[in-house]
């Protein structure tokens, strides 16, 4: 229960660090250096101002010290970071594999977690799918292959084959929407999360994973309608 716990406190705080990240890709600004500050009235933030949740419950989702109204993103991007970080280590932790691997594959998993709850906020607001977080999460997946493949043992090269594969062939299958469409039907931005996508996944699970996303695109798209 303890480690749980710690995980969800520990998801939370990434959370944070995964707003402030989106906020400053939107802004053009590094998130690497440079103090927190309101969007509003860019008065530098206490720590009292940055306890995940709390903060925002404590302040009445309201600014400390220009009392503009802070989105209710913020919370909601901490909250589903820390209830992911949670979900993905219960489903790791007892895999038959050496404890040194069980951990690399969990801070694998969480940062691409991460990098996906930005991609999905940045894309929510902007519709646009960022190459400075797609190809970092491309990298991270082929460095993951390359040091559990040499140190572990985990992938055979079949494996490895058959996770190119399923991101070629997705990367094409979107492609030819995108071209097809002119663009009108998803943007280029898709084609290359397709690829990242079949690269993460592999085969078969990449099927599933375009059905269950057509699915709900279709799902909401003739709810859009309907309203």
């Amino acid at each position: 229960f303890l480690l749980g716990a710690f995980v969800f406190i520990f998801g939370l705080c990434i959370g944070s660090f995964l707003n402030c990240v989106i906020y400053r890709l939107e802004a053009g600004k590094s998130f690497l250096k440079g103090r927190s500050f309101c969007p509003h009235c860019k008065h530098t933030l206490a720590w009292l101002d940055l306890i995940p949740v709390f903060s925002y419950l404590f302040l009445n989702g309201k600014c400390r010290y220009c009392k503009k109204q802070i989105s209710w993103e913020y919370p909601v991007v901490e909250t589903a970071t820390a209830v992911l970080f949670l979900l993905i280590f219960l489903a790791t932790r007892d895999l038959a594999q050496p404890d040194s691997f069980l951990i690399l594959n969990l801070l694998y998993l969480w940062t691409i977690a991460s990098l996906l709850i930005v991609l999905f906020v940045y894309d929510l607001r902007h519709y646009i799918l960022p190459d400075k977080i797609l190809f970092p999460a491309i990298l991270v997946v082929c460095i993951w292959y390359f040091v559990s493949s040499i140190f572990f043992q985990a992938y055979t090269r079949y494996e490895i084959l058959n996770t190119i594969y399923a991101s070629v062939g997705a990367g094409a299958f979107f492609l030819a929407i995108f071209l097809l469409s002119r663009g009108r039907a998803m943007g280029f931005g898709d084609v290359k999360l397709a690829a990242f996508m079949g690269l993460f996944l592999g085969w078969p699970h990449i099927l599933v994973a375009l059905f269950v996303a057509f699915l709900l695109g279709a799902i909401i798209g003739v709810i859009l309608m309907a309203l």
